[in-house]
């Protein structure tokens, strides 16, 4: 475009400035530079591609979260993602509230550590499923017994070892729980001005929901922040996925623990009897001799079987396997 406008331009620019359809005004306000306000209390150190790969891990993770979860508590667990954001460490503290569930974990080889917060109310239904309640909550919040907070590590011990899996495409890590804190004041992991990456999962256990909440320090991240994009994390699961991927499946499964047990018979006794048990007495079983034991594995009845030994252990002979609804 020419920098001298020509005479009919003029002429044109003269009409439409008399008629009103164009404002200096306006003309001025379009020239003016748009400025944005930058807050260095809060450098953007994570992007939205960063976030969104940390949500891709901890889909993942909820999933085998919620597969596994079930069979500690006997109750259906369902997991998500809710949100992702980054924030100063200042902003999350201050958000919290006496008491809490805090796992202080490590993801070694990566520095420092990262907090796992868990809402109370899932902590008490835990308890409750774990002690043989219904999976119920409390009306009103109060602390922890030494007991519960046995209860809770656990299950915490639990989540941070299936921490290892999601990020296999980015890192093998070595995921350890440290210590469970229950008063916020003693989890002040970073500075309070530092950034974190905070991942809310909402969790779901029987009728009860709360949210889990998963806080990774960029001082922790940093090491593998240019791994954390979309393109890095497809690439490398594509890799997976060329491999025998039901096969890879398969062995995973191959490998978890569950527990089994035979029942030789049960027995009621009276109290009476029962203080006064002494070594080489008898208790009479409601089994036969020559009856098949029942086999289960978990809490669910899967098989009947003969007693026996192999070499030097007790053994089990498996005679038939219960089909479910039988």
């Amino acid at each position: 475009m020419s920098e001298v406008l020509s005479q009919s331009e003029i002429d044109n620019l003269f009409a439409a400035l008399s008629t009103g359809e164009l404002d200096v005004e306006q003309i001025q306000e379009k020239e003016e530079k748009q400025t944005r306000v930058y807050d260095f209390r809060r450098p953007a150190k994570f992007s939205k591609e960063h976030l969104r790969t940390l949500e891709i891990i901890f889909e993942h993770y909820g999933r085998l979260l919620a597969t596994n979860l079930p069979i500690y508590m006997r109750k259906n667990v369902q997991i998500g993602v809710a949100s992702s954001e980054a924030m100063t460490f200042s902003e999350f503290f201050n958000a919290l509230s006496t008491p809490v569930i805090m796992g202080i974990g490590s993801l070694e080889p990566l520095p420092g550590n990262m907090i796992i917060d868990l809402s109370p109310n899932l902590g008490y239904a835990i308890i409750d499923r774990m002690l043989g309640g219904e999976g119920g909550t409390l009306e009103k919040s109060r602390d922890f017994t030494r007991i519960e907070r046995i209860i809770i590590e656990k299950i915490l011990i639990v989540c941070m070892q299936h921490m290892r899996e999601p990020w296999k495409n980015v890192l093998d890590i070595n995921p350890v729980l440290e210590r469970l804190e229950t008063n916020s004041q003693f989890a002040q992991i970073i500075s309070p001005n530092d950034m974190v990456a905070l991942v809310t999962l909402d969790v779901k256990i029987g009728d009860v929901q709360g949210f889990m909440n998963m806080c990774l320090p960029y001082f922790t991240l940093e090491d593998v922040m240019d791994k954390l994009n979309t393109r890095y994390w497809y690439a490398n699961l594509q890799e997976t996925k060329n491999e025998d991927y039901e096969e890879h499946i398969e062995s995973l499964i191959r490998r978890v623990d569950i527990p089994i047990k035979a029942i030789l018979g049960n027995s009621t006794v009276s109290v009476n009897d029962f203080v006064n048990l002494q070594i080489g007495d008898v208790i009479r079983l409601d089994s036969h001799v020559d009856s098949e034991l029942s086999v289960y594995v978990g809490n669910i009845r899967k098989f009947t079987a003969l007693p026996g030994a192999s070499k030097e252990n007790y053994a089990v002979r498996v005679m038939s396997v219960i089909r479910e609804g039988e």
